[in-house]
């Protein structure tokens, strides 16, 4: 038997890690909890706070780029697997889930038919330890369910071959598979040697601008109060003289003052109104320092700026965000297909080699769609290209360039 941890010590470490994946659950969500110093905010304000969808925008953005087309040289039928999940809603739910905790997990079960099922599962319900060799799990565990409390309820352990199912604690069934590898797959954004479980798009430096954002919109609308209603004077006033009504004071458009025994009358002032701009300009700042680290624009942030005149301004002003969409296009599509490898195996109760799947490839939408002279300025490089070297472009090559499905 081989070593495993088991499932005590999977708990504990997706204990550690469903923190870190909640925090930027709550960030992208925006019910994050800001962070003030607290050092002259007035009583009245301490309580108030401001929502920011930054981290959503971040995420979002790149998400939605992010299009599965299909398997090619689909030796093992693994689009029809696929197909028969959902599979529209199945890619996008792994992406998002894969951008905000850094990854995510395909669960496989076969259904009463033999067929295998896909479900995801986000990061903070699922865990195991990795092959880094092949991306696959040697061993895994995850939350199917929790109850009101957010308690497990009916967990799962997986094996080579073998899903162990715990409900509320006491071992309940055993399925038994000819699949090699556990039926949790990983599906993950940016992994590398030290951090095989990859990066979350949201880093701390998105939540550290993202605080800093927050506490400069909290500043602005305290003293917007103060702008809107500008402090008021009066000098030299008896001090026989009835109090002033501040309310009345402040919203009348006349106020009378009479001379008092000695001849003499106040002087009624009006302290300098204080100016919104240093905010503005703060916040502008956060918004360009969390543009640069998510490869986003000011455009997307909501500062607007000149509008590109082209789909080939758009794409070069936001070169970083179409090197990490094709980056997660790499590491995604070879997630999805270890997910389709097992789904196989289960489906034909056959145990193929991860090698036989070699041929197949992952194709996706391209990150921009070309507008009118894009496509203009493709079919005439296509055009002199296959004069030069007949056959070089196909229907296969121009789908991936202009994202247009060939008629028939």
């Amino acid at each position: 038997m081989a070593d495993y941890k088991g499932v005590a010590y999977l708990r504990g470490k997706l204990a550690q890690k469903r923190v870190r994946v909640g925090q930027r659950y709550k960030y992208y969500e925006m019910k994050n909890a800001m962070r003030d110093f607290n050092i002259i905010t007035p009583p009245e304000f301490k309580q108030f706070s401001e929502t920011l969808g930054w981290c959503g925008k971040a995420v979002d953005s790149l998400a939605d780029r992010l299009v599965f087309r299909t398997f090619r040289n689909d030796n093992f039928d693994l689009n029809s697997i696929y197909q028969m999940n959902n599979s529209d809603v199945l890619f996008d739910s792994a992406v998002l889930s894969a951008l905000i905790s850094s990854c995510s997990f395909i669960y496989i079960s076969p259904d009463d038919d033999g067929f295998p099922r896909l479900q995801v599962i986000d990061g903070g319900n699922a865990t195991g330890v990795i092959d880094p060799i092949t991306g696959l799990l040697l061993e895994g565990y995850a939350v199917l369910k929790r109850d009101d409390n957010d308690a497990p309820e009916l967990e799962a352990y997986f094996t080579p071959g073998r899903t162990e199912y715990i409900e509320r604690g006491k071992h309940g069934r055993t399925d038994t598979t000819k699949a090699p590898y556990p039926l949790l797959v990983p599906i993950l954004y940016r992994p590398d040697a030290a951090r095989p479980f990859g990066h979350s798009r949201i880093t701390r430096a998105c939540m550290g601008i993202m605080q800093g954002a927050l506490r400069t919109l909290k500043r602005s609308e305290i003293s917007a109060e103060f702008y809107s209603f500008p402090q008021k004077y009066v000098l030299g006033l008896s001090p026989d003289a009835e109090p002033l009504d501040k309310w009345r004071a402040t919203i009348s458009s006349m106020l009378q003052f009479t001379k008092d025994e000695d001849g003499d009358k106040p002087t009624v002032g009006q302290f300098s109104q204080q100016s919104m701009s240093p905010y503005t300009e703060q916040l502008r700042t956060f918004a360009a320092l969390f543009a640069g680290e998510t490869g986003l624009t000011l455009d997307d942030l909501g500062f607007v700026t000149d509008n590109p005149s082209s789909a080939e301004a758009i794409k070069a002003s936001h070169e970083n965000l179409r090197l990490a969409a094709r980056k997660a296009q790499r590491t995604f599509g070879s997630g999805f297909l270890n997910a389709g490898y097992l789904a196989a195996c289960v489906r034909d109760d056959y145990a193929y080699k991860r090698q036989q799947i070699y041929l197949t490839k992952a194709a996706w939408e391209p990150v921009f769609e070309p507008d009118a002279p894009m496509l203009s300025s493709i079919g005439d490089g296509v055009g002199k290209i296959n004069q030069a070297v007949p056959g070089y472009f196909g229907a296969d090559n121009l789908r991936d360039l202009t994202g247009i499905e060939a008629d028939g």
